[in-house]
């Protein structure tokens, strides 16, 4: 008798265990990971997260095609926005950020292990290489709302310090709609 109460036991241990692990499962499967359908989640790693100032935007990296590519998805039509230029071959990017609306996003791009701060105009299709000949490290960039300026971290005197960049005065801007333009 004793060793029928213990079978009955294991039984229901394992059967309460098998309840917890679906619950959890089907808890955790709520982001659609079909990958034939291009989202903001896949299988790969997704991360480095960047909102665009006025919420409609998500910079982010994955390797979901290979090396880690930054990839831009818009929350209105919940689809990856195609941005031909955005990414170098199989350059490693990493660390993006977006402007008020997401005319332009700043990201480092590492070839061949050097890492280079690329601005990214959606208005123009065109990518920008702004650290040519730059011999420091750099690290975690940011732009600012409008476009206009850039900071980052760099070791220039071996060290971490932050820098900011001036991309000058007649920048076209990244305003939202009905704000006035700021005279020079």
């Amino acid at each position: 008798m004793p060793n029928h109460r213990l079978i009955s036991i294991t039984k229901y241990f394992f059967s309460a265990i098998a309840l917890v692990s679906l619950s959890l499962f089907t808890g955790c499967n709520s982001v659609n990971l079909d990958s034939t359908v291009p989202t903001l989640n896949s299988r790969y790693h997704d991360q480095d997260p960047a909102l665009s100032g006025d919420g409609k935007l998500v910079a982010f990296v994955s390797n979901r095609d290979g090396p880690k590519r930054i990839y831009v998805y818009s929350i209105e039509r919940q689809s990856l926005i195609n941005l031909p230029g955005l990414n170098f071959g199989e350059a490693i990017a990493e660390s993006p950020s977006l402007s008020y609306t997401g005319r332009y996003i700043i990201y480092i791009s590492s070839i061949q292990g050097r890492p280079d701060l690329i601005l990214y105009d959606r208005a123009t299709g065109k990518s920008e290489l702004l650290t040519r000949g730059y011999r420091n490290w750099i690290r975690n960039p940011h732009i600012s709302p409008d476009g206009r300026y850039i900071v980052f971290e760099t070791s220039r005197r071996g060290q971490w310090d932050l820098e900011v960049l001036d991309r000058g005065p007649f920048v076209e801007l990244d305003l939202p709609d009905g704000i006035p333009i700021p005279s020079s």
